[in-house]
């Protein structure tokens, strides 16, 4: 169960705790793998819609937060 639209609007902490540590280490994997695409492509073009830059990195941080509360319980 991949969160909808992860790569494009903020995510809520109720939306990334409601899934399971398997599903959150795929959805870290594709978000960072978009991050990594996206910086490749503003080198090599104009990106319009640059806020997409802070919102990425804010959703990847969010589910590492949970990864890691869950690794210390």
């Amino acid at each position: 169960m991949a969160l909808k639209d992860a790569d494009r609007k903020p995510l809520e902490p109720v939306q990334v705790r409601e899934l399971s540590t398997e599903d959150l280490r795929e959805e870290l994997g594709r978000l960072k793998e978009t991050s990594f695409r996206l910086k490749f492509r503003s080198a090599t073009e104009a990106i319009d819609d640059t806020s997409q830059f802070r919102m990425l990195r804010r959703n990847i941080a969010r589910i590492e937060t949970v990864l890691r509360e869950r690794k210390q319980a």
